[in-house]
């Protein structure tokens, strides 16, 4: 029965006992569990990305009335495989002139990155990584060498375009963290812990439903932040050929398409954790393995988002997504941290009901009153840069003409 309740915990006991019973001392023990469970848990999510990878390709394949992998395996599930074993055989290429430092360190750290954050999510009740009383502050920490990836990348591959295109992907990702920052700052505020376990244990009421702006804030800015359509401007082919990855080839490239895959997946877990409770729900503290699913299906209904997006809208201009940052989520996030902190200490000794139609209420009006300003700013047409009076080849002022012998 204690295998069903909470299969982790009880393997991890077993091996620790086993250990222990071979002469090795329950420090040595404690610490090649550490090191087996951390293998695990990286293996687990690499291995993932070939699952995530079919799924989103069939998905997207239904979505827009067309079919996905169909032909390697059944329903094509292995196409993701041959796709894998296809990377690990191409040559690797290593452009004249780049830095090889900064070239091959790039995509170890763009995975490196995303694999560290799963460290200190809780998966259930009894099982988490390493518990942090700053764990918030940790994955906003190891987010930023993803983009220090990705700037190597570009700078170490001698290649104007993938430096364009790092600069951009950086540009995009620091103006996105501004807003996703800001946001997440209201359920640590109601939580009153950076922890991330605690930021779940404080959910008696999910605080999507406290706070659904901030939620609404918070993914949009994520899904921003990670380079997902329809801000997928790092990838921009017309302008930037391929992005900062353009001269990368064999296995490197394709550590940075698993760490967007990942990146994607990671980003639906933290607004599972800190927005939809984690794994909290009926029987997760008696039965943790309830906790998991709970924690997979709401990290699914999310992920599902991200690739409805992905399937059905366009991509953005450059200017267009800046703007959006900077002129709405920016002001509208500070705006929602303001007046949910002010509206949240009136009610602080209210009755739970009171306090949730207090802050729907307020939300709403925020919502409401974004809506009115973006509706307002689209009445008025964008300043022309320039002028149309520009001059144009004709026909009389070309030399051959004008010239009577020139002819000649």
């Amino acid at each position: 029965m204690g295998f069903w309740r909470d299969p982790i915990t009880f393997i991890g006991a077993w091996l620790r006992d086993l250990l222990v019973n071979t002469g090795l001392s329950p420090m040595g023990a404690e610490l090649i569990g550490i090191v087996l469970g951390a293998g695990l848990l990286a293996t687990s999510a690499m291995l993932l990305v070939i699952f995530l990878i079919w799924v989103e390709r069939k998905l997207i394949g239904r979505i827009q009335d067309r079919f996905g992998p169909n032909r390697v395996g059944p329903w094509g599930i292995f196409q993701p495989v041959a796709d894998m074993l296809k990377i690990f055989t191409k040559e690797y290429i290593t452009p004249i002139g780049a830095d090889k430092l900064a070239y091959n360190i790039a995509p170890v750290l763009a995975v490196a990155s995303v694999l560290m954050v799963w460290a200190v999510i809780p998966f259930s009740f009894t099982v988490v990584g390493a518990d942090l009383s700053v764990g918030f502050l940790f994955i906003l920490a190891v987010g930023a060498l993803g983009e220090m990836g990705y700037i190597l990348a570009g700078w170490g591959s001698n290649n104007k375009y993938a430096l364009l295109g790092a600069f951009r992907t950086i540009a995009q990702l620091i103006s996105y963290e501004v807003p996703m920052i800001i946001s997440a700052l209201i359920p640590i505020m109601f939580a009153g812990t950076l922890s991330v376990t605690g930021i779940v244990l404080a959910q008696d009421i999910w605080f999507i439903i406290i706070a659904p702006a901030a939620a609404l804030v918070f993914f949009i800015a994520s899904v921003a932040r990670i380079g997902r359509a329809p801000f997928d401007l790092a990838e921009a082919e017309s302008e930037l050929v391929a992005g900062y990855n353009i001269e990368y080839s064999g296995l490197k490239f394709g550590m940075f398409f698993v760490a967007e895959f990942l990146q994607a997946f990671t980003m639906a877990l933290i607004f599972a954790t800190i927005f939809l409770g984690g794994w909290r729900g009926p029987g997760a503290e008696q039965f943790p393995i309830l906790g998991f699913l709970y924690l997979l299906i709401k990290t699914s209904a999310v992920y599902f988002i991200t690739i409805l997006f992905r399937a059905t809208l366009p991509r953005f201009r450059i200017d267009q997504m800046m703007a959006l940052n900077w002129k709405i989520l920016t002001p509208f996030s500070l705006s929602i941290v303001l007046v949910m902190a002010l509206v949240g200490r009136l009610v602080a000794s209210s009755p739970d009901v009171f306090r949730v139609a207090v802050f729907l209420a307020v939300n709403a009006v925020l919502l409401v009153a974004v809506d009115r300003l973006i509706t307002l700013n689209k009445r008025k047409p964008p300043r022309e840069v320039g002028s149309r009076n520009r001059p144009v080849a004709q026909a009389e002022v070309l030399p051959a003409q004008s010239d009577p012998g020139a002819s000649e």
